[in-house]
């Protein structure tokens, strides 16, 4: 009896892209209800900053002047923080599939939550250099989010990739 254990080295394979683009959509979502709760009942700040701060991004820094409420600004935060959701969702996936790490459900979390850690420092860190204002959203609860997004995103993706070679 062959006992055939994945190796983790990297191969071409690309990974399923519909299944990885809902699959970052979908932790977007998670990110996005657990940002919503956090500024709700914990932290005493609007639930509408962070999309003033998302929004920014694309509508400019004049968007950070207020945290009420603004269809525009809520819109373009959505239509921001999916998108980009969706291209780190990609992003996992294309990594997961190349080196075989999505063959088991705790490899897969592992990955998940590197890919979470280093995202969490990417945008928190790298990214202020240029959107220097979520400078401010820095601290273990957006760090625990961003965490979360990478283990939902990588879970949710082996759920929903066909399982055939080579997708």
């Amino acid at each position: 009896m062959d006992l055939h254990l994945p190796s983790h080295h990297w191969e071409h394979r690309l990974p399923d892209w519909p299944a990885a683009a809902v699959s970052g959509f979908v932790a977007g979502a998670a990110l996005m209800v657990l940002d919503l709760l956090w500024s709700a009942l914990v932290s005493g700040e609007s639930p509408w900053r962070t999309s003033n701060l998302i929004a920014a991004i694309v509508l400019g820094q004049d968007t950070l002047a207020s945290s009420a409420f603004s269809l525009g600004v809520v819109t373009a935060a959505l239509v921001t923080h999916y998108a980009l959701g969706v291209v780190f969702g990609l992003a996992l996936a294309f990594i997961l599939a190349g080196f075989h790490w999505d063959t088991s459900p705790s490899m897969t979390a592992v990955v998940g939550t590197l890919f979470g850690l280093v995202l969490y420092a990417l945008n928190f860190h790298a990214m202020t250099q240029i959107f220097p204002w979520f400078a401010e959203l820095r601290g273990w609860p957006t760090l625990a989010a961003h965490l979360l997004f990478g283990i939902v995103a990588a879970l949710m993706y082996r759920q929903l990739k066909r399982r055939g070679e080579g997708h």
